[in-house]
């Protein structure tokens, strides 16, 4: 490895932006909100509570992480245009690289980033220009305040993947980058790759190392599709319900049959009769933890759920920059 770089693995996640690098990994929730509330001196008789990272750029001043919504208006553009460089998007990234470096120690070197994004952002006439835009807001220096301290960081080069190849590659590669003997021989079988995020349903088909397009597409029925089954009234923000969901506070016991059949139903509608040809399915994504027990029935015995299903993506897009190095 080139020691003049910082290697890191990037999940532009819609429900928690992912970071995985030498040290470690890291997740960030994707809570964004624009910082105009009045703040409340010490109130008797109530607890106070940490106020959330509060990241300010050229844009404006944002809190961002887990809470960010009860300090602030929330930012809940969920569309691929956020990926491009919005606002609120930036100020997540530089939370995100703050809350890396508070944990394991300041990025010194220049950063060389493998970004997975959406397959829909990189399939279709649309893609080059994603790819443009995205690689145009990331590469360069950044410079930002955490919580009032100035920060800077380099991001000298940027290579972009669909976020499923991370799953793929994190399972058959090492910490080193180098192949797992026993799992190398599952790039020239027929391989399914699910990512169940935040925002998207992810379907990737692997043969030969090459992707089958016919069985590879997006849809957007991921966690934020449960969620919405228990707000039918938007009373609370997907942030707000998503903090719930991660603390064990929702009950969403009605709504995850649902859910899960209309999960179930887009990869029977998109792989079919054709699961019998796979040779394992990778199932990444924090929704792989709601729908573990329905997966595992439905791809019959040859679902493979890593140990950290919700860093996967992050973990082998750092994987796979150590190989491509």
């Amino acid at each position: 490895m080139n020691n003049n770089f910082f290697y890191l693995g990037e999940d532009l996640g819609m429900g928690a932006n992912k970071l995985f690098g030498a040290p470690g990994g890291l997740q960030a929730l994707s809570q964004v909100a624009t910082n105009g509330t009045q703040h409340l001196m010490t109130a008797t008789g109530l607890r106070q509570r940490q106020r959330p990272l509060e990241i300010q750029t050229e844009h404006g001043s944002f809190y961002i992480g887990a809470g960010a919504h009860d300090y602030g208006r929330p930012v809940e553009n969920l569309d691929f245009e956020r990926l491009t460089g919005a606002p609120e998007m930036r100020a997540l990234l530089y939370g995100s690289l703050t809350r890396y470096q508070q944990q394991y120690g300041a990025i010194a070197q220049p950063v060389v980033m493998m970004v997975g994004l959406p397959l829909q952002m990189m399939s279709g006439d649309t893609a080059r220009e994603y790819a443009s835009q995205v690689r145009g807001w990331l590469k360069g220096v950044h410079v930002w305040q955490a919580d009032g301290l100035s920060q800077r960081l380099e991001i000298a080069e940027v290579r972009l993947t669909p976020q499923p190849v991370g799953a793929l590659f994190d399972y058959v590669l090492d910490e080193t980058g180098a192949f797992i003997p026993e799992r190398a021989a599952l790039l020239n079988q027929e391989v399914g790759i699910l990512s169940v995020g935040f925002n998207t349903l992810e379907l990737l088909v692997v043969r030969d190392r090459a992707p089958v397009e016919r069985f590879t597409v997006g849809r957007t029925v991921g966690v934020r599709r449960l969620l919405e089954l228990v707000n039918p009234g938007g009373a609370f923000s997907l942030g707000e319900l998503d903090t719930q969901l991660r603390a064990g506070h929702l009950d969403i016991s009605a709504a995850l049959p649902v859910w899960a059949r209309e999960v179930n139903g887009e990869i029977e509608k998109h792989w079919g009769a054709a699961l019998k040809r796979f040779v394992r399915v990778i199932v990444v994504g924090g929704g792989a933890l709601l729908l573990k027990e329905a997966l595992t029935r439905q791809f019959n015995g040859k679902a493979i759920l890593p140990d950290q299903p919700v860093l996967s993506i992050a973990r082998g897009l750092y994987k796979l920059l150590l190989m491509k190095k």
